[in-house]
């Protein structure tokens, strides 16, 4: 059966540019190749070019157009002049990807100031940054655009061995809040993507045998989340047909925030 064409024209993305910021990373690489297939320009945005030549292949592969910017999230100078790049080269940029992240397992008495500062600069800061620099573009220009914050299930449930990581990630999801209050009336949506478990570089140092074995059984579907998996839901907030979307929580975790006993 062939797809109507008003869903079709609902979920595309054509003639947008989304940023993608921690888009070299496995998550927001999936939602990068999400966004590319449905039409999107996509800048992916991290430290390294060489992480990001997979990536790029993989979307051009598949009809889709991208290209790498080098960027540090926590810096507001290079956030602008990744926005000035983005729109000499592109015209315009209408969604931005936060995702840039990093965790730890310290205990918390043994979180040393340097590693919290770290934590908070790149998982707080650069998403505060990202939507100070692309927040100001987006509602002074006019036109609207859609703002997706990766938030975590663990901003939302407390959860061992992520302290710093976790206090990070729940003032990600108040910060999405206040936005999505202050630039309703631009059309700029503000919304937190919040997966739960799903194996990616900064985590998997956390994940022993007894910590995958305690999620395994909060989970309802016992088994870890995939990539692609938030591609779905990237798509819609990131089109028209999440429109009346902002403020919002989307939480894609197989039932993790659904179980108690």
């Amino acid at each position: 059966m062939n797809t109507p064409e008003y869903l079709n024209s609902l979920y595309s993305l054509a003639g947008k540019v989304a940023v993608v910021i921690g888009g070299t990373g496995e998550l927001c690489g999936a939602m990068a190749e999400g966004l590319a297939g449905a039409g999107a320009e996509v800048v992916l945005v991290g430290r390294s070019q060489e992480k990001a030549n997979a990536r790029l292949a993989k979307i051009e592969a598949a009809g889709g157009k991208a290209w790498f910017q080098s960027a540090e999230a926590g810096s507001k100078a290079e956030l602008q002049k990744l926005l000035d790049a983005v729109v000499a080269r592109s015209g315009r940029a209408d969604i931005v990807v936060n995702g840039a992240g990093v965790n730890s397992a310290t205990p918390f008495l043994d979180i040393a100031e340097d590693e919290f500062d770290r934590i908070m600069g790149i998982n707080l800061k650069g998403v505060f940054l990202g939507c100070q620099v692309f927040g100001k573009y987006l509602v002074e220009r006019g036109q609207g655009g859609s703002i997706i914050n990766l938030g975590s299930m663990s901003g939302l449930i407390p959860l061992s061995r992520v302290f710093t990581y976790s206090a990070s990630k729940a003032a990600v999801h108040n910060l999405s809040k206040n936005l999505a209050r202050e630039w309703a009336t631009a059309r700029v949506r503000v919304n937190t993507l919040v997966p739960g478990f799903f194996p990616a570089e900064q985590n998997r140092k956390v994940l022993t045998p007894e910590r995958v074995a305690s999620i395994m059984g909060h989970t309802p579907m016992k088994r870890f989340g995939e990539a692609r998996e938030l591609i779905g839901a990237t798509l819609l907030l990131a089109s028209d047909a999440g429109s009346f979307i902002t403020g919002s929580e989307i939480v894609i975790d197989g039932g993790y925030h659904a179980m108690t006993i």
